[in-house]
């Protein structure tokens, strides 16, 4: 079974950084879009940012473009997420998959934890 793991959440005060990572068990998403996605405390799950699979073109949500950036390595079947100026409100568990997204594919998350 295809699976996504999820690494590099912490806790880290605000303006800081961090990177997160997504590993993929099969070769076969390096020809898949794929996604960061987010669920903070008592909301609903939301994207974050996407990069394609051949051209790398990006998108990323309002609330942190310019402060984001999403990129993949298809030989190394991982996609990241550097996160910089990280805010309180970027606190929530975040997650990779297809884009759009599997259901098939969450896993279980890296936490992010932005203390004020």
């Amino acid at each position: 079974q295809v699976q996504l793991v999820e690494s590099g959440g912490g806790l880290v005060q605000a303006g800081g950084s961090l990177r997160l990572s997504c590993a993929a068990s099969a070769r076969t998403f390096s020809s898949y879009a794929m996604g960061w996605f987010r669920q903070a405390p008592g909301k609903e799950r939301e994207f974050v940012a996407a990069i394609s699979w051949s051209i790398y073109s990006t998108r990323y949500s309002d609330s942190v473009k310019g402060r984001f950036t999403i990129s993949r390595d298809n030989a190394k079947n991982t996609v990241y997420l550097q996160m910089n100026s990280l805010k309180p409100e970027d606190t929530a568990v975040y997650y990779c998959n297809t884009d759009p997204p599997s259901r098939n594919y969450w896993g279980k998350g890296t936490l992010v934890t932005v203390s004020s």
